[in-house]
């Protein structure tokens, strides 16, 4: 079990049995820790297992949830319900186990060999602002489009379109076999190609 510390002075919850998640993640944002922590209690072996996946060390797996789980409360009002809020709290264990791999990475490379960090790469050039327009729209529809998708194929497909996981990382997190993890992907992005077909849009 991580540990997870909560500020004080908030009022706890009457009872949480059968609740889903959006419901305590509202309650959350009223100041109820005790439905935070039904959320916690309920995502915290996924997101330990991200972080371990990322990092491979037990011990830095479990500073990594420990602050992600105190970043997601922290945080809480920014979360829009885009996608579940496992995939939301599990993106930002992605991003703080990916830095932390980073970090560590850089500052071995720095002590073995004084290797310095790459220079940014060049920016691209300008788009035109009908072009802009375009894709703005087709984001739109896209997102609409994974928005309606059902959570197990949803939720993948957003954990991989974030880039910050491998399949292998994914897959742990999610407790599937690889396989099925890129199956549901290839699956999810058919839908969505059809669908934008659907639309107009090609394969552009």
């Amino acid at each position: 079990m991580i540990p997870v510390f909560f500020p004080t002075g908030a009022t706890p919850a009457a009872s949480i049995e059968c609740v889903s998640d959006a419901e305590l993640v509202a309650r959350a944002r009223q100041g109820d820790t005790t439905a935070f922590g039904e959320l916690v209690d309920r995502h915290r072996a996924a997101v330990y297992r991200a972080a371990h996946a990322a990092l491979g060390s037990a011990e830095e797996a479990e500073d990594v949830a420990q602050e992600a789980l105190l970043a997601a409360y922290r945080e809480m009002a920014a979360y829009r319900g885009e996608a579940s809020f496992k995939t939301w709290l599990l993106a930002i264990a992605g991003r703080r186990a990916r830095g932390r791999r980073r970090r560590l990475a850089s500052l071995w490379r720095r002590f073995v060999s004084g290797d310095v960090p790459d220079a940014p790469a060049p920016d691209r050039a300008p788009r035109t602002q009908e072009r802009d327009l375009i894709e703005a729209e087709r984001v739109r529809h896209v997102q609409r489009l994974v928005r309606a998708l059902p959570a197990r194929l949803r939720d993948p497909l957003l954990l991989c379109a974030a880039g910050e996981q491998t399949y292998h990382e994914i897959a742990a997190v999610l407790g599937i076999p690889e396989g099925t993890l890129k199956w549901r992907v290839a699956e999810a992005r058919r839908r969505l190609k059809q669908r934008l077909a659907a639309l107009g849009y090609g394969d552009d």
